[in-house]
């Protein structure tokens, strides 16, 4: 598989296990890194920022995507294959339909950085 299927496959495979997340057949252990791998997905800050050369695409090459194979390792494949099949409406041209999903966790980025910001001027 080419790197270009891998990721169309990504934007169908992130929304699916954001839909585990509130499946109740989702382990425990299962729905955390779920919560975890949505979350690194939708943060708009990179554990390794992209300015970096070469070092700075990992995360989008090697990180999200191992968090995601993981993931989906530990959530049944009956829970997959359910929440894959209803992932496929989530995105429309490209782009996600329910884009507010990502704003608790631009209010997390923003509250660190005013923290930071705060204890930085004090």
């Amino acid at each position: 598989m080419n790197w270009k299927a891998r990721a169309k496959a990504l934007k169908i495979q992130i929304p699916a296990i954001f839909l585990a997340l509130s499946d109740a057949q989702t382990p425990f252990l299962a729905k955390a890194l779920a919560g975890l791998t949505v979350a690194y997905a939708l943060s708009p800050i990179d554990l390794v920022p992209d300015f970096i050369p070469v070092l700075g695409y990992l995360d989008d090459l090697l990180i999200l995507p191992g968090l995601a194979a993981l993931t989906i390792w530990l959530i049944p494949p009956s829970v997959m294959a359910r929440c894959q099949e209803k992932a496929q409406g989530l995105w429309a041209d490209g782009r996600p339909r329910r884009w507010y999903y990502a704003l608790p966790v631009l209010a997390l980025w923003l509250l660190i950085a005013w923290c930071i910001l705060k204890a930085f001027f004090r």
